[in-house]
């Protein structure tokens, strides 16, 4: 249900909530901790970067640190701008037609699915993963 990148973005966003407050990683650090690709997560940073998820500082003691404390940012904020979640209304099938009044033959069975995993998402902050240790994208 998760994409590589966005696995690759949860890592680095686990990864930077592990870091003592305060504290910039580099990306090429980041991308070493959680086996990326460093040109990739550098782009995948700027876009976290664009939406406030995380700041980015340039020179010798730069790179990037999360915008608020992992208990404040949820699963959902950080594969949003990657993975369009949001949108995950339409037909599992891709019939347009399919609503509650003229369902496909999984639209009851989609929408419970959808729904766990989108309250999965929200529900679950950086700092509950941080606190299970380290992660890996791979």
């Amino acid at each position: 249900m998760i994409s590589k990148t966005a696995k690759h973005t949860i890592a680095a966003l686990t990864f930077l909530a592990e870091l003592p407050e305060g504290r910039f990683a580099g990306a090429a650090d980041i991308a070493e901790m959680i086996d990326a690709p460093p040109n990739y997560l550098g782009k995948l940073l700027k876009t976290l970067a664009d939406v406030r998820l995380v700041e980015s500082r340039k020179g010798k003691a730069g790179g990037f640190r999360l915008t608020r404390p992992p208990s404040e940012i949820s699963l959902i904020e950080a594969v949003e701008p990657i993975e369009h979640v949001s949108r995950w209304s339409d037909c599992f099938l891709g019939r347009g037609c399919c609503s509650g009044d003229t369902p496909c033959s999984v639209h009851v069975r989609w929408g419970k699915v959808r729904d766990a995993y989108l309250d999965f998402l929200k529900t679950t902050s950086l700092a509950d993963l941080a606190a299970r240790g380290s992660i890996s994208a791979g």
